[in-house]
């Protein structure tokens, strides 16, 4: 069973360029230091400079739950908070791939 969690950030303007490496950072901690993510792709576009796009994939909700609730999680969010204009979170239940 797959987890699937899909995030848009609208990122205040002028403030991508600090919002990326956290965001970045955030991405590689997670797979490196948690056993149920499998996958954290960070999606950009020129089109819509100040959107950013986040498809990630968790063994099931609860390992979700544990990244919501790891140190670095909250630290990342703790920083980037001030930076985010709009934020929407979906999660998917049942992946097929």
């Amino acid at each position: 069973m797959s987890y699937a969690v899909v995030v848009t950030f609208q990122i205040n303007a002028g403030q991508m360029a600090e919002f990326l490496p956290l965001m970045e950072q955030n991405a590689a901690t997670s797979l490196a230091l948690e056993p149920g993510c499998h996958q954290f792709d960070i999606a950009l576009d020129p089109a819509r400079p100040n959107e950013v796009f986040l498809y990630e994939l968790y063994a099931d909700a609860g390992a979700f739950e544990a990244h919501l609730g790891s140190s670095h999680f909250r630290s990342f969010d703790k920083a980037v908070t001030p930076m985010i204009a709009e934020k929407e979170v979906k999660t998917y239940e049942r992946v097929i791939s």
